[in-house]
């Protein structure tokens, strides 16, 4: 064999190698996409919700013993759909999610909710390491419709899966109405000890427009909770953003609501010393009650 056609064999089998290498990663897209169903670039309705829903609500139910038998996931997602579809998905209500809301048992354990603004992949590592709290999206309600988007249509009762509202395009979209009824209904249930997390490299890390800040705070009933413990985590250089005028507000919402509360500024690594090393010493959970 001559160097040419040594050359050209070689040329012919990269090809043929790079060709392959597309193909199967081809092959593995369409096959997490068609089991999973989640599109971060759709512009609708999640593909597959709900197979996902139902799949989700039955894992869960499955891992949390303590699970009221009553809850029942097909009726479940009766409920959940029954929520939006046929409306116009710019004017669907916070209350329209009731029904679905009272399908679904759980009871929160006090001492157990974590609240957070502007901290979401912290604070969720944080609750699923050290079991110590648990956030909206550690319940039942909040797993099963987690990263989702859905929408329907004026007088049909067939999934938009061509176009759905961005969270900031109406307000009264689907997907951003649910969770302001779910975090209303999360903060109901709340009792005894809450955490709130914060995030303090912002300028304002109590934002009063903010789920937390126009929804869930109030809904913090004096008669059940017995305090709130803020932790603001990583407040900008030189300075303490418990002193800082959205915490300021934060305090005399508080203070209105008969909640006592303490606020303390915490380095970053200490949460993620107890996320990567749940058990030592001072990730105990009674360190942060």
């Amino acid at each position: 064999m001559t160097c040419r056609e040594f050359c050209v064999r070689r040329r012919r089998l990269l090809v043929i190698c790079g060709s392959i290498l597309i193909l199967v990663a081809i092959v593995l897209v369409v096959v997490m996409y068609v089991k999973y169903g989640v599109d971060d670039d759709t512009k609708g309705t999640t593909k597959n919700l709900k197979t996902i829903v139902i799949e989700r609500c039955r894992e869960y139910i499955r891992a949390v013993s303590q699970m009221p038998s009553s809850n029942n996931c097909d009726a479940i997602w009766e409920g959940f759909q029954n929520s939006f579809l046929g409306k116009d998905p710019c004017k669907v209500n916070v209350e329209d999610y009731d029904p679905f809301i009272r399908t679904v048992q759980q009871d929160i354990p006090c001492n157990k909710s974590l609240f957070w603004s502007k901290t979401s992949q912290i604070a969720h590592d944080f609750t699923k390491a050290t079991k110590c709290f648990m956030t909206l999206e550690d319940t039942l309600l909040g797993h099963m419709m987690d990263g989702l988007k859905w929408c329907g249509q004026l007088h049909s009762k067939e999934f938009n899966y061509t176009s759905c509202p961005g969270w900031n395009e109406c307000e009264f979209n689907p997907v951003r109405s649910f969770w302001r009824r779910a975090s209303a209904h999360f903060a109901e249930l709340a009792c005894g000890n809450v955490m709130v997390m914060l995030n303090g490299s912002i300028d304002s890390p109590f934002n009063k427009q903010s789920i937390f800040g126009s929804v869930e705070i109030k809904k913090f009933d004096p008669e059940k909770i017995s305090y709130v413990s803020i932790r603001v985590m990583d407040s900008l250089q030189d300075r303490t953003s418990c002193n800082s005028i959205s915490l300021q507000d934060l305090g005399r919402i508080l203070n209105n609501s008969r909640l006592d509360f303490d606020c303390k500024d915490i380095d970053k690594s200490e949460i993620l010393q107890c996320i990567n090393d749940p058990i030592s010493q001072s990730c105990d959970c009674v360190n942060w009650n």
